[in-house]
């Protein structure tokens, strides 16, 4: 079965720029250039929620890992961190000098990485918005930037058409991948953490081994790619393109899977659920769509989540409209031996743990906007007592 468009969201008044789904695929974040922030729900019947705050453009959207939060990078060159709720209460940071490209949430939901037209990326702890440390060697726009699932690296793009690696402890460019001949527009990690795909200007899809520092896949398509995401398994990749275009690709196979037309004028954007099961694009067209994946669920192995990606080994090839012409060996991961029980144990673990981390998210949220409550208030307190001043001044003169 071929992947189908399952919604349709109408609201926003100008493109699209970027869409991100919750954790329980409850909600779909969107950004967009009428400087608003949309939450829609996935139940039908139920309102969008349309968030302002941005006075310009807003670039990026990313729900954290719990879902209790939303973050937003704006033209405005400010990053504002959202409760998902009716109030739709946020706390703001100026983050760069620049327009705010990107922004992406460490796994633990920790530290958030944004990206600059200022030539920077900056991390942040995510609970009291400090500014950690800014990477900067990049000697154009930073369309992009995203930590790795363990968190210890990070992976940048930019207009200087160069993919960059980072150690995040040593804050050190660890490699620079300079192959692609135009401006990079997107990077992701492969959910191995082992690779990296980026796409760009220059109309291709590279992806890279990050342990050995060489080119796996590379598929040249026939116009610029605007942003991809990994399927969950590691065994798909999407990407959106100016022709209008969602293209699948099978990474496993290193073939055009799907060309799928929906979007009037460029696909601006593009995600996979947290799931795999749906993924959602959004166009300069103003619209927002979900699409039913729809992959062979009876193929366990395609589908099923992996810990360790089964290797893709492979050499460069140059085929036709994305085709990497690739041979893969596939290993078996050693992670197939835990037990059920365990498996068990630890997922309920793990929902524990994202509950308490979602309720600190919140904590700290209210706690941040109590915060900007105050100085506001202490403010307008000094305005008043100099004003008191000045009418004392002028009565004794």
């Amino acid at each position: 079965e071929d992947p189908s468009l399952e919604r349709h969201f109408k609201g926003h008044r100008d493109a699209v720029t970027s869409v991100d789904f919750s954790r329980a695929k409850k909600q779909l974040a969107s950004g967009s250039m009428d400087s608003c922030l949309m939450i829609w729900s996935m139940k039908p019947q139920m309102r969008a929620y349309r968030f302002l705050g941005h006075k310009d453009a807003v670039l990026c959207v990313q729900f954290s890992p719990s879902g209790h939060l939303v973050a937003s990078g704006s033209r405005d060159k400010t990053v504002r961190l959202w409760i998902p709720s009716v109030k739709g209460e946020s706390t703001v940071f100026k983050a760069h000098t620049g327009t705010v490209r990107s922004v992406h949430f460490s796994s633990d939901g920790q530290s958030l990485v944004t990206a600059s037209d200022d030539k920077t990326i900056k991390v942040w702890t995510v609970h009291r918005q400090k500014f950690l440390f800014s990477l900067s060697q990049h000697i154009n726009w930073v369309r992009c930037a995203r930590f790795s699932p363990d968190g210890r690296l990070i992976v940048s793009s930019s207009d200087d058409k160069t993919v960059k690696l980072w150690d995040k402890t040593s804050r050190e460019c660890i490699h620079s991948f300079c192959e692609h001949g135009g401006f990079v527009n997107h990077v992701d990690f492969h959910p191995s953490g082992y690779c990296i795909a980026a796409g760009g200007t220059d109309s291709t899809v590279k992806l890279w081994d990050v342990r050995m520092n060489r080119l796996l896949q590379h598929y040249q398509g026939n116009s610029v790619v605007n942003s991809l995401s990994f399927h969950p398994s590691g065994n798909y990749l999407v990407t959106a393109s100016s022709d209008s275009t969602l293209k699948i690709l099978d990474l496993l196979e290193g073939r055009l899977l799907y060309t799928l037309h929906g979007h009037q004028g460029p696909a601006t954007c593009v995600a996979f659920s947290r799931d795999g099961d749906l993924f959602a694009s959004g166009g300069s067209d103003e619209q927002v769509m979900v699409w039913k994946t729809n992959f062979d669920a009876d193929d366990g192995e395609v589908v099923k989540p992996q810990k360790y990606c089964s290797s893709v080994d492979g050499t460069h090839g140059t085929g036709s409209e994305m085709d990497g012409g690739i041979h893969h060996k596939k290993t078996k991961t050693q992670d197939s031996v835990r037990t059920h029980e365990q498996q068990e144990e630890e997922t309920s673990l793990a929902n524990t743990l994202e509950h308490i981390m979602g309720q600190l998210d919140v904590l700290t949220q209210t706690v941040s906007i109590l915060e900007q409550r105050l100085t506001l208030t202490e403010d307008k307190l000094k305005e008043c007592l100099e004003t008191q001043q000045k009418i004392i001044q002028n009565k004794t003169n």
